[in-house]
């Protein structure tokens, strides 16, 4: 949703399926599946990753090289105070829907093509942790409907459901080292080949 002008969803998608069918051992059953593996691999779409875990959310709020010498952001969301904004009535307080509920049909992808009438807020919703990336990270997310709303920017005020914490810049490296000292490490994250040398060096 930061691209402007928005790139076309079904394009990356289907350019996505194209190449990553052969790859992979499980291939995703649903549209929001797909979208799933695309975020994590680093393809736009509307979703928006958001950790479960503090401790994963500061690790990458202070671990991006190229931003060392910038304050860092440490955004904490109410998943249900969002979902208030979009008259969401769970069954249950605290509920949050998951991506195979109905109440999330209005966000596939092939239903924003077929019409263009409908505006919603982003929703924060569970899914399935479909790879070893997601579950690492304890990763849920928000998804964007076709407007541009920022999540932070949903609803009216008081925006009670979001919050920012400063990072300065002079101490991520102090609490990059406190973080590895419990376990949250880039090979912890992002259990993979490709992560073990970092930790090595």
């Amino acid at each position: 949703m930061r691209i402007d002008p928005l790139p076309s969803e079904s394009h990356y998608l289907n350019k996505f399926k194209q190449n990553a069918t052969f790859i992979l051992q499980n291939k995703p059953s649903t549209e929001f599946e797909w979208m799933f593996l695309m975020q994590h691999y680093g393809v736009a779409t509307r979703l928006l990753d958001w950790s479960e875990s503090p401790l994963v959310g500061l690790y990458f709020a202070i671990s991006d090289d190229t931003q060392k010498d910038e304050d860092g952001a440490l955004w904490v969301l109410s998943p249900t105070e969002l979902n208030k904004r979009n008259r969401y009535r769970p069954d249950f307080d605290f509920e949050i829907p998951s991506f195979e509920d109905d109440d999330l049909n209005n966000y596939l992808p092939s239903v924003i093509a077929a019409e263009r009438k409908t505006s919603l807020f982003p929703m924060a919703a569970i899914a399935a942790r479909n790879s070893s990336r997601i579950q690492a990270q304890q990763g849920v997310f928000t998804i964007s409907h076709r407007e541009n709303i920022f999540v932070d920017e949903a609803g009216e005020d008081p925006k009670n459901h979001i919050g920012k914490y400063i990072i300065p810049s002079a101490k991520k490296n102090d609490l990059l080292k406190e973080l590895e000292i419990i376990g949250i490490t880039k090979f912890q994250l992002f259990p993979e080949l490709g992560s073990i040398a970092q930790n090595i060096k």
